[in-house]
């Protein structure tokens, strides 16, 4: 039996609802809400990204017992995930702080390295299309590499971050309601 032929058990439509609803209280609370209910949201986002990384991290050496293939990776990924997740719970603040302009860096790097896959591929036959997408997406990588570390940077990540919530939230819900029906 092949990975491809295998039969999946559909996720349940109320679960697909909750993380929907939740998407978008968490969204318009970053939105819209005043600034002392936006940091503590912050606060309590970053606190739930350390426990994630935490258990991430010691079900990835876990898994290293069972599975011993790329046993290297899966030790290195395991350690780096509980360290992440430990300083983001013992200095939450100081997380939430460093955690917007980290993640434009990390953002602005994909971008380029995008961008030039693009470009590469729109070299190879892959059409205008991916040529313009590979500039853009290495223009986009450049500005977000070079301004990381502005104050607003990390601000401008948190709002897109909400409007990125909402959006996908209320796709969400419309998703669980169309899988109820079915």
């Amino acid at each position: 039996m092949t990975a491809t032929s295998m039969e999946t058990k559909a996720r349940p439509w109320w679960l697909t609802l909750i993380a929907g609803v939740a998407a978008v209280v968490i969204g318009a609370v970053l939105l819209w809400s005043p600034a002392k209910t936006k940091v503590d949201t912050w606060l309590l986002l970053t606190t739930f990204l350390g426990i994630y990384w935490l258990i991430l991290g010691i079900l990835d050496l876990v898994h290293l017992f069972q599975d011993r293939t790329a046993w290297g990776w899966k030790l290195f990924i395991g350690i780096v995930s509980i360290l992440a997740g430990a300083y983001i719970l013992m200095y939450p603040a100081a997380a939430a702080v460093v955690l917007p302009k980290v993640f434009t860096l990390v953002l602005g790097i994909w971008g380029l390295v995008y961008g030039v896959i693009l470009l590469i591929m729109a070299f190879q036959g892959g059409g205008w299309g991916a040529g313009i997408l590979g500039v853009l997406g290495i223009i986009l990588g450049i500005s977000l590499v070079v301004n990381w570390a502005v104050l607003g940077a990390g601000l401008a990540f948190v709002w897109a971050a909400a409007v990125c919530m909402l959006i996908g939230g209320i796709i969400l819900i419309v998703r669980g309601f169309q899988q109820r029906t079915a």
